[in-house]
Formats: structure tokens, sequence, C-alpha cells
């Protein structure tokens, strides 16, 4: 499952050497519903900020995108 995550590769290219692609997307999928992965990630986040391996960084994006000026939609009257 890491190889794919880390690789991004679609499931069906995942190799020979894992076994049938289908289940390793099927114990994936159980996985991601019952909540292992979350308590996985909470469980690396709480041991390294223990040992202060963790810097906690808050990142606020402002980007504003504006539509072409064609691009909003209404005609105008009289056209």
């Amino acid at each position: 499952m890491l190889w794919r995550l880390r690789t991004g590769a679609p499931w069906r290219d995942l190799p020979d050497r894992f076994g049938p692609w289908q289940t390793v997307y099927e114990r994936f999928a159980r996985w991601e519903a019952d909540g292992t992965w979350a308590r996985l990630l909470e469980h690396v986040q709480v041991r390294d900020d223990a040992v202060g391996r963790v810097q906690w960084t808050v990142s606020v994006d402002s980007t504003i995108n504006r539509a072409h000026q064609h691009a909003v939609g209404a005609r105008k009257r009289g056209m």
C-alpha cells in the first residue's frame, strides 16, 4: 500500500510481489473506512511531537483567482 501511495501509480500497476492489486486495494479501503490510517497517523504525530521532531506550522492561502471579464456569465442589456 505504501509503495502505491509513494509512487502515485494506479492500483493495477502494483508490482506482483505485493499480491493481487484487488486484494491490496480492498485492504487499503477497509483500513481507511475503519479509521486505521487515521490512528496510525495520530500515533506517529504524537510520538514524534513528544521528542520534538514535529514543527507545527500554520499556512494561510490568500490567493485570489479572478475570472476573465467575459466569463462572468451574465449578458449585458442591449446586446
